[in-house]
């Protein structure tokens, strides 16, 4: 499914609303919880360093928007306690959680499966797969009364056509995918909440620079690209649309 096009989201899209962004410190993440503030949301963005955690923080406040949360949480050593945490947290400051965009990810070097060892699919899987799923279940009573509550997986392009050398990559996301579909039949009951997933397309991140080392960042399109996309999911404009896969650049 490709956005509707053009979509520019209009002012105060998400006013009134607390939208946690898992990964928000830098990249896709970071846009995107700029752009949710600006357009009228509480912001509130977990990292697992604390600097960059800091700097997105000023980054959203000196941009005159409403000054963001933040919560620190490694993903790769996390338990059901840090997520319980997370969500304890978002519950104490604002009361509710009306959208969860994950943006996270952990990559290894490119390979053949066979050459990624255990401890690499164990990180693989705790932070791409495992966190995502952990982190919106400690969420979903917050979720849950919402009345528009919203969630989105942000996926690499490899889940649909795995290639050579990406396993690694695909993999986790193909599971996540498979939970997503899950949910959002498990969740028709739930009236006003919905689940999605995002294909942001090629951008230039930090992500795309770990595996693209040799690709000038300047040539691609910029995280900002995908952002109409993630505020479309995050906001009004998207209810009723779930299960579905969102390919954010056509």
């Amino acid at each position: 499914m490709s956005l509707p096009e053009p979509y520019t989201p209009s002012p105060q899209l998400l006013r009134d609303r607390v939208i946690l962004v898992a990964g928000g410190s830098r990249g896709l993440g970071l846009a995107c919880a700029q752009a949710f503030a600006a357009l009228g949301a509480q912001v509130v963005i977990t990292g697992r360093n604390p600097e960059r955690l800091e700097h997105a923080c000023e980054s959203i406040e000196g941009a005159g928007s409403t000054p963001p949360a933040a919560v620190g949480i490694d993903f790769e050593a996390a338990t059901r306690r840090d997520y319980d945490g997370v969500a304890g947290a978002v519950e104490q400051a604002f009361g509710r959680l009306d959208g969860l965009l994950h943006c996270a990810v952990h990559l290894e070097k490119l390979a053949a499966v066979q050459d990624l060892d255990f401890d690499a699919w164990n990180r693989l899987l705790r932070v791409n797969f495992l966190a995502p799923l952990a982190l919106t279940n400690a969420c979903l009573h917050l979720l849950s009364r919402a009345p528009d509550g919203a969630v989105a997986y942000v996926m690499d392009e490899h889940v649909l056509s795995p290639g050579a050398w990406w396993g690694g990559v695909a993999a986790p996301r193909a599971a996540l995918l498979a939970a997503m579909g899950a949910q959002a039949q498990e969740w028709q009951a739930r009236a006003g909440l919905r689940v999605n997933a995002l294909l942001p397309g090629t951008m230039g991140s930090p992500a795309r620079a770990f595996t693209h080392p040799g690709q000038h960042p300047a040539s691609l399109p910029p995280p900002q690209a995908v952002v109409p996309a993630c505020c479309w999911l995050m906001g009004p404009d998207s209810r009723g649309t779930t299960g579905q896969v969102i390919h954010a650049q056509g």
